[in-house]
């Protein structure tokens, strides 16, 4: 589902309470995560920074930390969000290779060249594809990764019903190509690519989703905030399953140019 995180504070409310007991608050999976890291040539002997912007609770980060030797930061703008992270890391025996940041994604505080590797998964819509990669590369390392699931149209050409319900949704919905050259145009080498399968979208994400409106409606008494946000989650699922061979979230792997050293 997408959120804006402009609407008002009581339906914010709901829309956090509702998503912080869910596994993922997106499309995705443990093994889209690792199949994005396995594009990365990471040195296993060597020690690696990384931030992973927009984390959530924080399912891809607990794949990040089980895999790359280093630390992870993860940064999310909502504090109840990272509280469940760091539960959830403490849990797996992870609390000392994760640390949790509450910042927004458009104002972070870190250093320039902090990070070997700067990770998003289904969150740099918030502040746009273009917006985001230009405002992060700051904080990379030359020759450093950023890995980033976005949702991409897979054709040229689609129905106007669901182009015109993803463009009122994202206005920067847009191919691959547009994605992969706007890397480029960044100072970025793409590396890898991949259209999330079916089963990120549905059993990792919807299924688990709908088992719980019924008892989210009944917990809120029935609130008409409640029920609209699940009405517009309905709709999002049924666009989805008309529409899925149209769309898809795509996951971008690029290196940074090491003539980027000073930008």
């Amino acid at each position: 589902m997408k959120v804006d995180w402009r609407v008002k504070m009581t339906e914010l409310e709901f829309m956090i309470n509702f998503h912080k007991d869910n596994k993922r608050q997106g499309p995705g999976s443990t093994e889209d995560t690792l199949k994005a890291l396995n594009f990365m040539n990471l040195d296993q002997e060597k020690t690696y920074k990384v931030a992973d912007i927009g984390c959530g609770t924080g399912a891809q980060t607990l794949t990040l930390a089980e895999n790359i030797n280093g630390e992870i930061t993860a940064i999310d703008l909502f504090p109840q969000v990272l509280e469940k992270l760091n539960f959830n890391a403490k849990a797996h025996g992870l609390e000392d290779k994760i640390n949790t940041r509450n910042e927004s994604m458009e104002d972070l505080s870190f250093e320039k060249e902090s990070f070997d590797i700067i990770w998003s998964e289904g969150a740099i819509y918030i502040m746009g594809f273009e917006a985001g990669i230009k405002a992060w590369k700051q904080f990379l390392k030359p020759e450093g990764y950023i890995a980033i699931s976005e949702i991409t149209w897979l054709t040229k050409d689609r129905p106007k019903a669901i182009e015109d319900y993803w463009n009122n949704e994202y206005t920067e919905m847009a191919t691959a190509s547009n994605k992969i050259k706007i890397l480029e145009e960044n100072g970025f080498m793409p590396i890898g690519f991949f259209v999330l399968p079916e089963s990120s979208w549905t059993d990792y994400y919807y299924i688990p989703m709908e088992k719980r409106f019924d008892e989210f409606l009944k917990k809120h008494n029935h609130s008409e905030i409640v029920k609209k946000m699940i009405d517009q989650t309905k709709e999002e699922i049924k666009m989805y399953n008309k529409y899925k061979d149209f769309l898809s979230y795509g996951f971008y792997i690029a290196k940074k140019s090491s003539s980027n050293k000073n930008i």
